[in-house]
């Protein structure tokens, strides 16, 4: 008679038990799957989302080229990372040792495709670039979503430190810039490396970084292998223009994977 007594109480536990295993078991396969589909969709953002590095010229600072971001409006952009860092201040010769923010050494103005280069300090600027971008990629971005951009100083180090990047990046873009080194680069230019596109602007009217600096530089890259689309800018001095943003915006946005 206990037993029977017992008997509906033992059953509505084993069926509230089995039911609560089947919650338990049916909310982690719940879990598990949104938990997939959040890391599907993280992994989705990492891929679609870019980075754009802006680097100054002499004298000049991250931030006061930050407005410049404000003309890339078009959708591909939504997702994109800019960072504007600084140059560190150092003592520059062409402006007789004064102190200022500078990437590296700069022995003349106007600078000409023969001047003299301060190739042990390009090298060491590299690193610092080269360490920023490594940050991005780890965080999850795709290598060919990354682009380096420049103006004069910051022109030329843009073309060295895509040059010198293990792996191919989305692109380098040379505005009013120089080739900040000699020849003997060359070999430590790896095979991804020439497979990142350079688009190379330059004012036909530069006066403080000759055009003549800025020719120089396809046939160069023409030589070790890397693509380069050369833009000429008839009447424009040492500056950038919005023609030349415009037509950046157009250029990254056609070499973002995805892109029609």
């Amino acid at each position: 008679m206990k037993v029977g007594l017992f008997a509906k109480p033992i059953t509505a536990l084993a069926i509230t038990l089995s039911s609560t295993i089947g919650f338990v078991l049916l909310s982690h396969s719940h879990q598990q799957l949104s938990s997939l589909k959040s890391k599907t969709h993280t992994h989705s953002m990492a891929n679609n989302r870019s980075f754009i590095v802006w680097l100054h010229g002499l004298g000049d600072s991250g931030p006061a080229n930050e407005p410049i971001k404000s003309l890339f409006t078009s959708p591909e952009f939504k997702n994109t990372t800019w960072s504007f860092p600084s140059a560190p201040s150092n003592s520059v010769t062409c402006n007789y040792g004064a102190v200022m923010p500078s990437w590296f050494d700069i022995h003349e103005i106007p600078v000409t495709a023969n001047s003299p280069k301060d190739e042990s300090g390009v090298l060491k600027a590299v690193q610092n670039v080269h360490a920023m971008i490594d940050k991005e990629i780890a965080a999850g971005t795709d290598p060919n979503n990354v682009f380096v951009c420049g103006f004069s100083q910051g022109g030329a180090l843009t073309l060295a430190s895509v040059l010198l990047y293990p792996k191919t990046l989305g692109g380098g873009a040379v505005f009013s810039g120089w080739v900040p080194f000699s020849s003997s680069i060359v070999e430590k230019i790896s095979p991804n490396a020439k497979r990142t596109p350079i688009l190379w602007s330059h004012g036909m009217a530069d006066t403080t970084v000759l055009f003549e600096a800025g020719q120089a530089g396809p046939p160069f890259l023409v030589d070790v292998g890397v693509s380069c689309e050369f833009k000429a800018y008839p009447g424009l001095g040492h500056s950038i223009s919005n023609d030349e943003l415009r037509y950046l915006e157009s250029w990254i946005k056609t070499r973002m994977p995805g892109s029609s």
